[in-house]
């Protein structure tokens, strides 16, 4: 711990997401999301699983936060579930499901620990995706009077906000390959929606400012630096478009107000990129967020590949790393991939303030013989990326809050309840949580921070 130096006022924080924790899918007038329609669908996630009941936190969400505060977290980053709020994604509100947040909101607050709320975190209303969803503009206002409604009834309490969460895996999981919900396969289309998340950003941005809220807006986007590995012209072309189909093509919209050039030209050759009308861009870049939330789980290596065709998933991570530890994702543990990332951010969108929001090891987790989770590999993962935090501020990035994925282990999406990410370790039979050895570290890092820090 002693190489671990981080700022007082450092935000220590853990984070999940509705659909993956709540439950309660269909209870108190909620209406059904993308998601409880794509999991029904044969062959979609692992095991035939879904998020029916998954952690139960809607009834739980107490016994959620005494955990939460007997590992000293000061923030607590969730996402509202934008059905159960909006049955059909407008209209009429469901007021026993916006109360729910009122009193998710007020305990946390009683327990000193920070609400971060996310609007936006894949669970679309399906009626409104029945209707047109992402794919149509108005989707934009739609998002956004979602937003007002929040920022009007829960704004008073809570200072940190996000609209969206990775739109990268929101519109091309969802959209392109149709690995996620909704599960549609149309390149052009996956680049339509997304367009118009960067315009429901903006809008939402936009309410954030002229509704008087005191407190902050932001955007969450998954990155990961990008490094040739065999420094040849071709691997350093392919590099090139990697960062720009996976990192520039989300955070330059958000931080510059621009979509890249290079990543246009080629949207442009393929025919999929996507209709943008006068006005828009200026819209996005009059909005620009508050802060930059990041999610790091691993770093892309991108290699030659032989061949003049670019094709990602030839040139990216296909060769193994020789004595490389690799979670139970499959993705290397490369901490100090955190370390590049953060120094890339600082030079190319300057001293905006940047909060890693989901950071995070899938393990095996095998309990001990009185239930224990003595998962030491998460442990030094954790260590690992906290050191790179530290190291990345010594060099002068504006880096203010790590946030740990995920709280509990929940539902990781087309992975069923396979693949266990929580500090804390939930059985879903009994729905019992225990804390692991990883959380004990990290709530005694926090700690001893609170008393340390200057």
């Amino acid at each position: 711990m002693e190489d671990i130096k981080l700022p007082k006022g450092f935000v220590f924080g853990t984070a999940t997401s509705s659909y993956q924790i709540e439950g309660a899918w269909n209870e108190d007038g909620k209406g059904e999301s993308i998601w409880d329609e794509f999991c029904r669908r044969k062959g979609a996630i692992a095991n035939g699983e879904d998020g029916t009941t998954a952690c139960d936190h809607y009834h739980r969400y107490k016994e959620d936060i005494a955990l939460m505060k007997k590992l000293n977290v000061m923030s607590y980053r969730f996402s509202i579930s934008w059905p159960r709020i909006f049955p059909d994604g407008y209209g009429k509100v469901n007021e026993k499901g916006a109360a729910f947040y009122d009193s998710l909101i007020d305990e946390l607050i009683k327990n000193g620990i920070e609400p971060s709320i996310t609007l936006y975190h894949w669970d679309l209303p399906l009626k409104f995706h029945e209707e047109g969803g992402w794919l149509k503009r108005e989707s934009a206002d739609i998002f956004a009077d979602y937003a007002k409604y929040c920022f009007k009834r829960y704004g008073g309490r809570v200072k940190m906000w996000a609209t969206f969460n990775e739109m990268y895996v929101a519109a091309h999981l969802g959209y392109e390959s149709g690995k996620f919900a909704p599960g549609i396969q149309d390149p052009k289309k996956a680049m339509q929606a997304a367009h118009h998340m960067h315009l429901a950003h903006a809008k939402a941005v936009k309410a954030f400012r002229q509704s008087g809220i005191k407190g902050q807006i932001g955007i969450v986007h998954c990155m990961s630096p990008v490094y040739d590995m065999d420094k040849t012209n071709r691997s350093a072309e392919n590099a090139r478009k990697v960062d720009g189909i996976w990192n520039r093509w989300f955070t330059d919209p958000s931080f510059k107000g621009s979509y890249p050039e290079d990543i246009m030209e080629m949207r442009k050759r393929q025919g999929t990129a996507p209709e943008i009308l006068p006005g828009d861009m200026e819209l996005i870049k009059e909005n620009r967020a508050d802060f930059f939330g990041v999610n790091f789980y691993f770093r892309f290596r991108v290699y030659d590949c032989d061949s003049d065709e670019f094709n990602w998933m030839n040139c990216v991570n296909s060769r193994p790393v020789e004595g490389a530890k690799i979670t139970e994702m499959g993705w290397e543990v490369f901490p100090e991939g955190l370390f590049t990332l953060l120094k890339n951010i600082d030079s190319q969108y300057g001293k905006i303030p940047v909060y890693i929001m989901e950071n995070g090891m899938a393990a095996k987790d095998i309990e001990g013989p009185n239930g224990e989770v003595a998962d030491d590999g998460r442990v030094e993962y954790i260590k690992g990326h906290l050191l790179a935090c530290s190291d990345a501020i010594k060099a002068g990035c504006n880096l203010k809050g790590y946030y740990y994925w995920s709280f509990m282990d929940n539902f990781e999406w087309t992975s069923g309840y396979s693949k266990r990410f929580g500090i804390i370790r939930v059985d879903y039979k009994t729905q019992k949580r225990t804390i692991k050895k990883s959380g004990q570290w990290y709530g005694d890092f926090i700690a001893l921070h609170k008393k340390t820090a200057v």
